[in-house]
């Protein structure tokens, strides 16, 4: 997993949709496909963690998957192994991480589900794209005014350096347009 920031506040475990997400489906790499998505379909779900006997996640099959690696494929639901299909070792968030982080790294990388892991690598929650959303637009400036405050704070004295030349700028235009 890779290194990341841990913010208190921002860190995946604080928000509100970790405590109130259900329980991730999973099902271990032996069961059948037919068996995942009647478990998707009675609970709406996109997507089924595949763990060992730890409960650790060892890949993750999507509805995209099933889609292009089952049925496009012409492979038969009730006899195909998760393991047969699974995307192997999925990129996986500790708890503990910071959303932002996380944020940037879907975009980028361009996945719609996150395995969120605790500190014994056991799967808790899957967050999605659409759970970022709910990362608002006010958080985000409330953040980006914090991050501000604090350099123009740590910087104060560059900042009057600054502002004391730009002043005496604008009074020389000033009185040099005025002769």
């Amino acid at each position: 997993m890779p290194e990341m920031s841990q913010r208190p506040g921002n860190r995946l475990m604080d928000r509100p949709e970790y405590k109130s997400k259900p329980k991730p489906l999973t099902r271990g790499p032996d069961a059948t496909v037919f068996d995942a998505v009647s478990a998707m379909s009675d609970k709406n779900y996109g997507s089924v963690m595949i763990v060992d006997g730890d409960e650790k996640v060892i890949g993750v099959v999507t509805e995209r998957d099933i889609m292009n690696k089952l049925v496009g494929k012409g492979l038969d639901a009730k006899t195909t192994k998760l393991s047969e299909i699974m995307t192997t070792d999925p990129r996986l968030a500790r708890e503990t991480d910071d959303l932002i982080d996380w944020l940037r790294i879907m975009s980028n990388e361009r996945f719609r589900r996150l395995p969120v892991v605790d500190a014994d690598g056991r799967i808790k929650v899957v967050f999605t794209q659409g759970d970022f959303v709910s990362y608002s637009w006010p958080e985000l400036v409330y953040q980006a005014r914090s991050m501000a405050t604090a350099t123009v704070t740590k910087n104060w004295p560059f900042f009057l350096i600054g502002g004391g030349i730009a002043l005496y700028s604008i009074v020389m235009v000033i009185v040099v347009s005025a002769l």
